[in-house]
């Protein structure tokens, strides 16, 4: 992504109202989302609003999403740090005790929101501005699929949830309609992508790598109907996914001079030489009591901020021995300055060094090639097993990156031997454990195959079993219900909204 990008990025959270404060205060027109009716002038400000759409990832990405995509499930969970108790919230979250009062779920919906309600200040000024009909086409496509990319993950997370797509100009308008059904918000997402799809080109120059592409369009529209079990259309949408390729080593994909690569479809950008838009995953990630010997930076103390999305136990079992991609992502523990070996799981894969002490350059990734392919091969399997056919072929392109022999069927070696459509269903589930840990699939992809249920109970028991005095009574209790998060109490005060039920 380009350097100016970066520039606009920094002034939209930084200074975005520099403008109206020259105004004498009384005499201010109302702001209303992103930047105000003041703002929208010319084809630069259209282009900073898209930016400010784009920035609203930027803080979720450092925090919410890998906290419910991933640490909800059973591939991480956190390092109990008992002499700091002060972030409870989050344990309860991984341990499914999390309620209605918990502050983060407030948090992740409330950035959410924002993140919809600049989107929908560039569609309501768009045409407005004098500028080509090629660039309002593009800017329309760029936030209509980071509209629905909100809406795909409050639906998966809250149910049915407000569907807000009109700017909210006056305090009236700040109450919403109440929860839509989970129908009508799926019809939404359906509208906006189809949209994006055909408004965004499918490849930018090197100076705007990062932004969203059709090709982006298509990749979210294939998972949004996989997650339906429509397979018929998530493959057609999946097949126009073209123009990206698997990078040669796993390592590679992760590697922060290699940002935007041929096998990235979309991440979420950061810039490491500005605190304000710099990432810090290798810091939460790492245990707390790694002190440097993880991050390598001395000028950055551990504490309770640190040690969470932790690997589990489960996870690290589940890599076959050879895999490649396990070195990469993760590791056991750490060794200090004297030789002496901690065990203590952290995530490595987004270990990739600091530009100021507590800053990373490191961007994360949403969607990438290889999720694409693992889904095409799911597809085709839910349509009819083909034994060794097409499916196979895109399942072992994955593992043959990882340096893993082929899984076939009527295999001589049984761990190899994938001979039915449940079978291949195993093979796809491990294969998208692994190939995305960390990556905040895992938790989507368990309540979409039906297994969150008893995944998550059987993990629960084995994490309790190890200490069961860290544990609050009735941790890792997984119903249907809580496979859906409590409506933030906050909103449901303020919008009348019905709550789900624990």
């Amino acid at each position: 992504m380009k350097k100016t990008l970066y520039i606009m990025m920094i002034l939209i959270g930084t200074g975005i109202f520099i403008t109206s404060c020259k105004k004498d205060f009384l005499n201010q027109e109302p702001e209303s989302g992103l930047l105000g009716a003041n703002f929208w002038k010319t084809e630069s400000d259209l282009k900073q609003g898209v930016v400010g759409a784009y920035r609203s990832l930027k803080d979720m990405g450092s925090f919410s999403y890998w906290l419910f995509g991933e640490m909800r499930s059973d591939n991480t969970s956190f390092q109990y740090n008992a002499p700091q108790r002060g972030q409870e919230n989050r344990e309860q979250v991984d341990e499914f005790l999390a309620n209605s009062a918990n502050t983060l779920l407030q948090d992740f919906w409330q950035q959410s929101y924002i993140g919809i309600a600049r989107c929908n200040d560039v569609l309501d000024n768009v045409e407005r501005i004098p500028m080509s009909a090629q660039s309002k086409a593009q800017s329309i496509g760029e936030v209509k699929f980071l509209r629905a990319f909100h809406y795909f993950n409050l639906v998966r997370q809250f149910g049915g949830v407000p569907l807000r797509l009109e700017v909210t100009k006056t305090p009236g308008d700040a109450k919403s309609k109440g929860r839509a059904t989970v129908e009508a918000v799926y019809a939404q997402i359906l509208e906006d992508l189809n949209d994006a799809a055909l408004k965004l080109p499918a490849s930018y120059s090197a100076a705007d790598k990062g932004r969203v592409t059709s090709g982006t369009a298509n990749a979210l529209l294939g998972e949004f109907y996989l997650t339906q079990k429509k397979y018929a259309e998530a493959l057609t949408a999946l097949r126009k996914v073209t123009g990206y390729s698997l990078m040669p080593s796993y390592a590679d994909v992760f590697d922060k001079t290699k940002k935007n690569n041929a096998e990235s479809i979309f991440e979420i950008q950061y810039l490491g030489s500005n605190p304000d838009l710099a990432s810090n995953f290798m810091y939460q990630f790492a245990p707390f009591n790694s002190v440097q010997y993880v991050t390598k930076d001395p000028g950055t103390n551990l504490s309770f901020t640190s040690g969470w999305n932790t690997p589990t136990a489960d996870l690290i079992a589940s890599y076959e021995s050879g895999d490649a991609r396990k070195d990469v992502s993760l590791a056991e523990g750490f060794t200090d300055d004297k030789g002496v070996f901690t065990y203590a799981p952290y995530i490595k894969k987004y270990n990739q060094g600091f530009v100021q002490p507590g800053q990373t350059d490191v961007n994360f990734p949403v969607i990438r090639y290889a999720d694409v392919l693992l889904e095409i091969a799911e597809c085709l399997n839910e349509q009819g097993f083909v034994a060794n056919g097409e499916a196979f072929g895109l399942l072992n392109q994955v593992r043959r990156r990882a340096q893993l022999p082929d899984k076939t069927s009527g295999n001589a070696i049984p761990a190899l031997n994938v001979s039915s459509q449940a079978a291949f269903r195993q093979a796809i589930d491990q294969e998208h454990k692994v190939e995305l840990a960390f990556e905040n699939h895992r938790w989507y992809d368990l309540v979409r195959t039906g297994t969150a249920v008893q995944v998550m109970n059987a993990h629960g028991q084995r994490e309790i079993a190890k200490a069961p005095a860290q544990y609050p009574a009735g941790a890792y209790t997984v119903t249907s219900n809580k496979l859906l998060l409590q409506i933030p109490q906050r909103e449901v005060n303020l919008d009348n909204l019905a709550q789900n039920p624990m």
